[in-house]
């Protein structure tokens, strides 16, 4: 009974330890998503571009929002609420909903309106301008817009500032009800830009919550309904159901690996000890991230814990090579070395992802490496101060003698396996089919649904393109302005040409400095306006020096130094241009983004004619030539490891005949799910190697296991046992996950499940024979 009462002391402070350390880990271990941890360096300006900017584009940032199901004055009501909650939320950088932005203009911009409205290009502020600028007012005070328009009107008869709202408003836009934008469905739309890049789904996730906060605060808000779009809805969406199918998933495995332990032990010390090895890794592993890196990326986290996975198999070992009478810390003892060439092979394995140069791949061979070992040290040393001595025989278990005397009996003609490597080889060169997956988009496809309303609210927005961006390159920002006004009319052709359907530069924000000092060269001197403005005044309603203000904006123009991006980005409308001009290297770069692009080829003129100034970036081929460069680099360390791995495990067996009973199964079996994948069609992508390095591991464990041969045949019906319900856990645990709808947790579980399933095949069969006694 004292011996029970330690045991169980001990269990629960191993548990309070993990429990502990872990929670401290959670403190200072930041989860990062940032994309370029898991890139290898950029070899071209726009990859570096890429890396640099990803996510960060305009239109990946963008939010597409429809208001429905309320009349239509509920409808403007809502629009404007919800415009004026995300205007004051720090996580948007701008909203846009139809109404003007005379407000932002005001704010910090005002003073600059004649040097950035094109008014001043064709016009001058001279007598008979001016008089046709007063006439027209005087129409607008008999108007409807009057009352917006009034309070103008003395510092800006010409309206500039209105002119203005104009210019830096969507070049398309759905019809306007009441100032309000609207679709022809009748639904209120708008567009909300969020600061968190596009493709970072925990800051998107929180700027989605952000939005639907304020929406449910608004008045009579339950009678409508909040349609939400684009790249950062999605991807929340694909998050959340990847999660929920893995925590659905994980919650029936669970159950079944419980009951499943539970009929091969008939004992509940395996259900409540096999888990602390593994915790005890990840605990372990997470620990070394924070104290190297300081943080882990979400991928690392997650291919990480697919790899460690190998781990639960060191206690289930223990559990089933424990014999009656014998102390458990013996049993782990004499087990230990296998088990330890097992574990070792694999961390020296693992150390070619460290060595690949990429940082999430480091990352992950931190992690994993650190986690298999202190998985195993747990399993030597602590796993035998909790487990008491076996009070049954696993080698008696009714069935296990027949099924190794079926599974050493069965035909293993040597010419076999050659044949089938020969054959499965030219199944993956010459299947039909595309070899790799480079489409990202395809490994968490968005519902046919959500596409076809997001292409809706698009165009009825003209809302920018997420695929393509325009690039213009120049030493200064500067030259980047000069080049955006320079190509402009061009731009204009292409749209008259239907090439695309709408477009914006940087230069449409902010003028070049040389355009700026062109238009207020044209200002007139306060006594030349004076007078220009008497003469047109003559027979209208207005009184003497009622323009006094406008007279003196126009003086005070003339000696403004020209709007800087620096200066124009610490306004209200600044995280417009921050997005669209950005310093890069020696450089700087302009991002125009487009909408509707129907001829992509059509800009090879113009690239051509700038001398490759100005190009189109078709983000999704770039981002595929990134996920190419990562591909090579993990099938070079993939390549490293499996080298490295021949070497510990032919030193380690003392013997190169030993190593190829282990490592033939695990080449062949891999070549075998290979096989499968291709002849089904299923492109390759990264979850799939990972996927294969995780059964690969599981392999090893299954044909150094069943290469031992040490003359005591219930320790060979022990090994049969431990594999058996090692198999059978993962084949519970994957096999379920391949059923997922998820296209990642399915690639995930197929390719682990049809591993594990050629891997024990293949380690029995390749395995030196045997020659267990009948039943008598």
């Amino acid at each position: 009974m004292t011996k029970n009462l330690r045991r169980i002391a001990i269990w629960f402070v191993w548990l309070a330890v993990i429990v502990a350390v872990g929670a401290g880990v959670a403190r200072h271990l930041k989860i990062s998503s940032d994309l370029r941890d898991f890139v290898p360096p950029a070899r071209t300006a726009d990859q570096k571009l890429l890396l640099d900017e990803i996510g960060k584009g305009p239109g990946s940032r963008l939010l597409l929002l429809a208001i429905s199901g309320a009349p239509q004055a509920r409808l403007v009501d809502l629009s404007r609420g919800l415009d004026a909650a995300l205007v004051h939320d720090p996580v948007f950088a701008q909203v846009a909903n139809g109404g003007s932005d005379l407000a932002d203009i005001a704010s910090g911009l005002l003073p600059y309106r004649y040097l950035l409205s094109p008014t001043l290009d064709t016009h001058r502020f001279d007598a008979v301008y001016l008089r046709a600028q007063l006439q027209q007012r005087i129409e607008d005070l008999s108007s409807p817009a009057a009352s917006m328009l009034e309070p103008w009107l003395r510092r800006d008869p010409t309206l500039e500032t209105l002119k203005l709202a104009r210019v830096w408003s969507p070049p398309r836009q759905p019809k306007l009800i009441d100032g309000v934008w609207f679709s022809d469905r009748g639904e209120a739309l708008l567009v909300a830009e969020t600061k968190a890049a596009g493709f970072d789904p925990g800051a998107q996730a929180a700027a989605i919550a952000s939005l639907q906060k304020h929406f449910a605060a608004l008045p009579d808000a339950t009678q409508a309904r909040l349609t939400i779009s684009g790249p950062g809805w999605f991807g929340v969406q694909a998050s959340r159901n990847t999660r929920a199918e893995a925590d659905r998933f994980g919650a029936i495995t669970t159950i079944g690996f419980v009951l499943m332990l539970l009929l091969a032990y008939r004992s509940v010390v395996p259900v409540l000890v096999t888990a602390l090895p593994l915790l005890s890794g990840a605990v372990i592993g997470f620990a070394l991230l924070a104290l190297i890196f300081g943080h882990a990326h979400g991928i690392t986290v997650a291919f990480g814990f697919t790899l460690l996975g190998v781990a639960q198999e060191y206690p289930l070992r223990v559990f089933s090579h424990r014999r009656v009478g014998v102390a458990t810390s013996a049993c782990v003892r004499e087990l230990w070395p296998l088990l330890a060439t097992a574990i070792v092979s694999v961390c020296i394995a693992y150390l070619a992802f460290f060595a690949s140069g990429v940082a999430g791949l480091q990352q992950l061979a931190v992690f994993t490496i650190g986690g298999l070992v202190a998985a195993g040290v747990c399993t030597r040393w602590l796993l035998p101060l909790i487990v008491p001595p076996a009070r049954r025989d696993m080698a008696a278990t009714p069935g296990l003698l027949q099924a190794w005397h079926f599974l050493a009996h069965l035909p293993r003609p040597r010419w076999l396996p050659w044949l089938v490597a020969v054959a499965g080889a030219c199944v993956v060169a010459f299947a039909p089919g595309r070899f790799w997956q480079n489409d990202l988009s395809a490994l968490t496809p968005v519902p046919k649904a959500e596409l076809q309303r997001d292409a809706r609210l698009r165009a009825a927005l003209g809302a920018p393109d997420v695929r393509y961006l325009l690039v213009l390159r120049g030493a200064s920002a500067q030259d980047v302005l000069n080049l955006s006004e320079r190509i402009a009319p061009r731009m204009r052709g292409l749209v008259a040409q239907h090439a695309l359907d709408g477009f914006e530069l940087p230069s449409r924000y902010l003028p070049s400095a040389a355009t700026q000092q062109a238009r207020q060269a044209r200002l007139p001197d306060a006594a030349d306006l004076q007078a220009a403005l008497q003469q047109a005044m003559q027979g209208l309603p207005f009184r003497a020096g009622v323009f006094a203000p406008f007279v003196a904006d126009v003086e005070a123009a003339r000696e403004l130094p020209p709007l800087t991006p620096a200066r124009f980005e610490a306004t209200p409308l600044g995280a417009r241009l921050e997005s669209m001009l950005v310093e890069q290297g020696n450089g700087w770069v302009g991002l125009g983004t487009l909408s509707g692009v129907n001829d992509p080829a059509a800009f090879a003129a113009l690239t051509r004619d700038t001398g490759g100034a100005v190009h189109l970036l078709d983000l999704k081929a770039s981002t595929e030539s990134l996920v190419v460069a990562y591909r090579h680099r993990i099938l070079a360390a993939l390549g490293i490891a499996a080298l490295l791995l021949c070497v510990a495990v032919t030193l380690a067996l003392r013997s190169s005949r030993r190593a190829l009973h282990v490592l033939g199964p695990m080449t062949l079996a891999t070549l075998l799910v290979l096989v499968v994948l291709r002849a089904a069609g299923i492109p390759l992508s990264l979850f799939h190697l990972v996927s294969l390095t995780l059964a690969a591991g599981l392999g090893l464990h299954y044909a150094l296991f069943f290469e031992r041969r040490t003359g005591d045949e219930r320790e060979d019906l022990r090994t049969l046992h431990a594999t058996l319900v090692c198999v059978a856990s993962a084949l519970l645990v994957f096999g379920v996950l391949a059923l997922s709808n998820v296209p990642v947790l399915r690639a995930i579980g197929l390719t682990v499940a049809l591993g594990v399933a050629f891997h024990f095949t293949l380690s029995v069969l390749m395995a030196p024979a045997a020659h267990p006694r009948r039943e008598s």
